[in-house]
């Protein structure tokens, strides 16, 4: 058994989401790290696009922000915003979106606004960004966040982006073209939709991780799949390259 910590099973069941992909569609943070890692991991031809106009970004350590200057220089082809929403993103040209959030519900709706009242915030937060196009257009969407009760939540302090709305239909209703939110992935385990009622359910326990654990940190009433696994231990060579990825990912530029 490898000696590993929550947060590099979550990056790398998150890295294997993008397995077969030919383009995602970054957000800054876990799912950056995610996407880095199946890029340099196993899938060599993947397309990273982020939301400055960066297409093709093949950065040598870990960005820190969508305006970082390694990804302008390691890209492909850098394209305004405009373009990489108006032709990329919303057309659905794009195959995966992969983004985290502060507050997620059942329904995979996701808060990246405020905390607290809109008026009266306890925590301001970056705001919404691409998120809403990018959970609005993309063929398929994976979310990764780290899970407590602050995290996944019964009722969002914001609505910032859609996923699945009140459920079955919604998104048909607001005329999205991709399927939404496909799965999110935590630190304790993997859930994906309902396919009649839309809502997340717990499909895959991460190992070392109780049923009752993942409860614990739900906010609402958690339900979970009839097929129901635990999620693959990472191997040697995925800890290996994600650490390294990190390391490098320290030095700022200078490695």
């Amino acid at each position: 058994m490898s000696d590993f910590s929550t947060d590099e099973i979550m990056t790398i069941a998150a890295a294997r989401e993008l397995a077969g992909a030919r383009s995602c569609f970054v957000g800054i943070g876990l799912p950056s790290i995610a996407a880095n890692l199946a890029r340099s991991l196993h899938s060599p031809g993947l397309v990273l696009v982020y939301e400055s106009g960066t297409i093709g970004a093949k950065p040598t350590r870990l960005p820190l922000s969508i305006g970082d200057g390694e990804l302008a220089s390691t890209a492909d082809v850098v394209v305004s915003v405009p373009e990489i929403f108006n032709y990329w993103l919303q057309p659905g040209r794009i195959d995966v979106g992969m983004i985290g959030g502060a507050q997620i519900d059942r329904y995979a709706n996701l808060n990246t606004t405020v905390i607290g009242s809109y008026d009266r915030p306890e925590v301001r937060l970056p705001g919404a960004g691409g998120a809403p196009e990018i959970a609005g257009s993309c063929p398929r969407v994976i979310v990764v966040m780290r899970q407590s009760t602050r995290t996944f939540v019964e009722r969002l302090d914001y609505l910032t982006t859609v996923g699945f709305g009140d459920g079955a239909g919604s998104r048909e209703k607001l005329g999205m073209r991709g399927e939404g939110p496909t799965v999110l992935i935590s630190d304790l385990g993997i859930f994906r939709p309902d396919p009649e009622t839309f809502e997340m359910k717990l499909t895959s326990l991460h190992p070392g991780v109780s049923f009752d654990g993942v409860r614990e940190a739900t906010g609402w009433d958690l339900g979970f799949s009839s097929k129901f696994s635990v999620t693959p231990e990472p191997t040697e060579m995925e800890l290996d390259f994600l650490r390294r990825l990190h390391a490098v990912g320290t030095l700022s530029g200078k490695g």
